[in-house]
């Protein structure tokens, strides 16, 4: 179903960009073009016109409807589930010790009867 309303969604957005560059340009900004115009009153609604409606909202209503698609799609799975990929598992440990996979401590643990790690000797 999400396929079918994605293709409809394509054509319109291409039907809407066909139609939209068929119209005659107003030239609004400089000053040119024909009669009409943002100064003269309301203008004859064309069939382009009409058409260029007709598809914008078609193509408004597709995406709302693609939007709670994949909405919904997404409530049930997560991206991982799609990748095939599987979340991280915490194995237990005393409370705040950080949790790393088994040979990839960072330091050394300290000697039994050491208090604390020894530093490197200063190159005085």
């Amino acid at each position: 179903m999400e396929n079918v309303i994605l293709v409809v969604h394509l054509i319109l957005a291409i039907c809407l960009i066909g139609v939209v560059l068929l119209q005659r340009s107003e030239g609004g900004g400089i000053g040119l073009g024909g009669g009409g115009g943002v100064m003269t009153g309301r203008q004859a609604a064309t069939a382009l016109g009409k058409l260029t409606w007709a598809f914008a909202i078609a193509f408004l209503a597709t995406s709302l409807t693609l939007t709670i698609i994949a909405a919904q799609n997404s409530a049930t799975e997560s991206v991982l589930d799609r990748l095939g990929g599987t979340a991280p598992v915490e194995t237990e440990g005393e409370p705040g010790e950080a949790l790393l996979p088994p040979g990839s401590e960072l330091l050394p643990p300290p000697a039994s009867g050491d208090a604390a790690p020894a530093l490197p000797p200063r190159g005085d």
